[in-house]
């Protein structure tokens, strides 16, 4: 499959997108939710944050052989469709522009504008302005070349990786711990604990099958995207476990579970109160990679859509100087910044972000249907473990969209309400094509 974008991502380069898409502030503030929900038992804590990574990695193997059969800008949207009809892709295209992909942006600036806030004092305007700010200048690196986006977001995300490492480093060698985590007690039950931890672990990893989105610029797609959707997923297992093993070893288990900004307290307690810039540094670069890793990926799937007739015809369009869907990653990004200005996004994004994971399901039972409808079609990467590695993957996305059910029925009325809304557009497309 050809789709007019240029080929220029190597195997780094999607390996630093997969990890830059998946760290946000989750693993600065996550590890205290997940050690109280775990009771306090750290090894219990630990072992959920390995099976989550396992699960996660098993989505990541299962979306391997999808990248590499398919090779084509879109990604999970291309899964969808040919799995299951254009209708159930432009559902999930249109969730994602609307606000699952837009959304995400607009919350990533808006936390970067208060952690910019302990440098410099902002108020409500100034954040706001901050935030519409940093979306249009990853617009506008975005537009003028794939190949300097993904470089300043190789930059990006080694600086937070480092930040996590020298942190983790600081905190073994300075921390001198503190007495272990005891139960609360109000704390929920075992099997409602360790349900509500795995949950917020799935929610941290959260993030890598964005990639899929920008297999049609990968370089030699058919081995480099399985391999840098694998090798990035258990780079961050490995930081993800090194991260919470530092936390205790700096504040002890008590304290972490009792933490509301666990990073934060840590750093600052073993380095210093002036520490505290320090993670808020090291927190805002990470909003600001994700941001981009978003930016980079998402308007791939506006472009597949025009393509495919589905939306307007210009998004289609690869600038023919800078070789970007460049009228994709505009319509994307404007209406990211409008998100951010209005402060809408905190509503919708609370609305339908668990219908993301019933998308990851289905993306996931794409591999089975196509291996019936497309048996002969070349698969240079087959997912070990078939059919158990997607199934198993499928019931952790049904565990999440499960759990948002019964804790949030009115959210998931909602939000099915915002997807429901994209069936008049879709049939209003279709009957222009």
């Amino acid at each position: 499959m050809t789709d007019g974008l240029r080929r220029t991502l190597g195997t780094l380069d999607l390996t630093l997108l997969t990890i830059g898409l998946v760290i946000g502030s989750g693993i600065f503030i996550v590890p205290a939710v997940v050690l109280r929900s775990s009771g306090g038992s750290m090894g219990l804590a630990l072992g959920i944050w390995v099976v989550g990574g396992i699960l996660s990695l098993l989505g990541a193997l299962t979306y391997g052989e999808l990248g590499a059969m398919d090779a084509g800008s879109g990604g999970l949207y291309s899964y969808l469709r040919d799995a299951f009809g254009p209708w159930l892709a432009f559902l999930y295209g249109w969730t994602l522009l609307l606000v699952l992909a837009t959304g995400s942006v607009a919350t990533l600036a808006a936390a970067a504008a208060r952690y910019f806030g302990e440098f410099v004092t902002l108020g409500p305007v100034a954040q706001k302005l901050f935030s519409v700010a940093m979306i249009a200048v990853l617009g506008v690196v975005n537009v003028l070349s794939t190949r300097k986006s993904a470089t300043l977001q190789n930059a990006a995300t080694a600086i937070k990786v480092s930040a996590i490492l020298v942190m983790s480093g600081l905190l073994f060698a300075l921390g001198s711990g503190g007495p272990p985590a005891a139960p609360a007690a109000d704390s929920p039950s075992f099997m409602a604990g360790v349900g509500l931890a795995m949950i917020s672990v799935l929610w941290a990893y959260e993030g890598w099958q964005y990639t899929t989105f920008a297999a049609g610029e990968a370089l030699d797609p058919q081995r480099s995207f399985p391999r840098a959707l694998v090798l990035g997923t258990l780079i961050l297992i490995g930081l993800y476990v090194l991260a919470n093993v530092a936390y205790v070893a700096a504040l002890g288990g008590a304290r972490v579970a009792a933490s509301e900004r666990v990073a934060a307290e840590a750093v600052t307690t073993v380095v210093g109160p002036t520490a505290g810039r320090l993670v808020a540094g090291a927190i805002m670069i990470s909003m600001f990679s994700a941001a981009l890793s978003i930016v980079i990926t998402a308007p791939r799937v506006f472009y597949t859509m025009a393509r495919d007739g589905l939306f307007f015809r210009k998004l289609a369009e690869v600038h023919p100087r800078f070789g970007t869907p460049a009228f994709a990653i505009v319509v994307g990004t404007l209406w990211a910044m409008v998100l951010a200005a209005t402060g809408t996004f905190e509503q919708l994004l609370t609305y339908v972000v668990f219908i993301g994971w019933i998308f990851y399901g289905l993306g996931a039972i794409a591999v089975i249907i196509l291996r019936h409808k497309r048996p002969d079609a070349p698969r240079p990467f087959r997912v070990p473990g078939y059919p158990v590695t997607p199934i198993v993957f499928t019931l952790a996305a049904l565990a999440i969209v499960g759990n948002t059910i019964a804790t949030r029925p009115r959210d998931v009325a909602l939000g099915l309400l915002v997807v429901a809304l994209g069936l008049p557009a879709y049939l209003i497309w279709r009957r222009k094509k």
